[in-house]
């Protein structure tokens, strides 16, 4: 079996409670030689917890000459980090958004071409078990889809990290702050074409294209399995200082429409995301647990009748993990040259989708 020299850039939550971890337990098909994070106490943790040696920048794991690297770094620096890793001949698995414009990611997509390496997009709700079921009992489908609704709400992670042994960095250099705060606002205004406050920032780049864009790329994919392929934005609203989002696509013109709620509620305790879909002659719900509760199976839940008779099934799956069962993904894609799971494409239209609910966000907000 082949093994592959892998590191990570970027030392912050998801590369502690589920990255590092999860490459350690896959040891068959990696070797996790590096970690890298501005943070000095969030190196000495990694390093204390986890038993990888640790870097202060991202150049000095390209020195360890690694086959692949994971990138969860700040959003800001995801395109230029695979960008320099693809220009090395280094396999590359980035955490979403896989950049913060279409443009942006052009560039990704001609940098991959050129390098013929692998580029995946960290969207694990592709991989959920569930997920993959409800795509299979869709499939062709398309025709009797009426309505889709989605719904989130989130505490922003809190209530769901605290059993793991994660340490949130208090001590970034200032300098280096600022500098992620000069590349989101320069990234937004260049995505957008316009300077954006610092709510519009957090809205777009937190609330749309960080939280929001996991259900639309769960949902994309789930349309293409319908045989659904135009899909157009229709409406928008930003909420609650950002907070809160909204937005709307229209699928197949008239036919069905799909609707995305996602709001942060910093402090309740509680996590709730589900994927409604209407049919003619029958209705699924996916019900996802936080994603940082391990191997905790997603329901679904499907309703049929025949005349007043009504059934309801819930199908259980399995157990397997989707983070996990992403990075076996990204390994078969480089070893066994496997079709890439959540592609630089796919990731280029969930991110077309977002500018325009954003762009429509401004419309609405004129409005009220």
């Amino acid at each position: 079996m082949t093994r592959l020299k892998i590191v990570v850039a970027g030392g912050g939550l998801i590369s502690q409670v589920e990255h590092i971890p999860n490459l350690i337990f896959l040891a068959d098909q990696f070797e996790l030689i590096g970690v890298a994070d501005p943070s000095a106490a969030t190196r000495a943790h990694i390093t204390r917890q986890f038993a990888i040696p640790t870097f202060a920048t991202v150049p000095e794991l390209w020195n360890l000459h690694p086959d692949a690297v994971v990138i969860g770094a700040p959003d800001s620096y995801h395109q230029q980090i695979a960008i320099d890793a693809l220009e090395r001949g280094i396999h590359v698995f980035c955490e979403k958004p896989l950049a913060l414009s279409v443009a942006d990611i052009d560039e990704l997509i001609r940098a991959r071409e050129a390098s013929g390496r692998v580029l995946q997009v960290g969207f694990m709700k592709r991989w959920d078990p569930s997920y993959e079921f409800l795509s299979d009992q869709i499939r062709g489908r398309g025709e009797k889809l009426r309505f889709i609704a989605v719904e989130c709400n989130d505490p922003d992670s809190w209530p769901f990290v605290a059993h793991h042994a994660f340490r949130r960095a208090d001590d970034v250099p200032a300098d280096a702050r600022a500098e992620n705060a000069a590349r989101l606002r320069a990234q937004t205004s260049a995505a957008l074409g316009r300077d954006l406050s610092k709510d519009d920032i957090y809205s777009y780049v937190d609330s749309f294209s960080s939280s929001m864009i996991h259900d639309l790329n769960a949902v994309s994919g789930l349309l293409e399995s319908m045989g659904i392929v135009r899909r157009k934005a229709v409406a928008a609203q930003i909420f609650a200082g950002g907070r809160g989002t909204s937005a709307t696509l229209a699928l197949n013109g008239a036919q069905a429409i799909c609707h995305l709620a996602h709001v942060v509620v910093p402090d309740l305790a509680d996590y709730h995301e589900r994927i409604s879909l209407f049919f003619d002659d029958r209705r699924y719900e996916l019900i996802f647990p936080s994603p940082y509760l391990h191997n905790l199976p997603t329901r679904l839940i499907e309703f049929r009748s025949e005349g007043m008779h009504l059934t309801k099934i819930e199908h259980r799956i399995d157990y397997q993990e989707p983070f996990m069962r992403e990075l076996q993904g990204f390994w078969q894609s480089i070893t066994q040259g496997t079709a890439v799971r959540n592609t630089a494409e796919e990731a280029r239209e969930d991110m077309r989708l977002v500018h325009d609910f954003m762009m429509l966000s401004f419309q609405s907000r004129s409005t009220l």
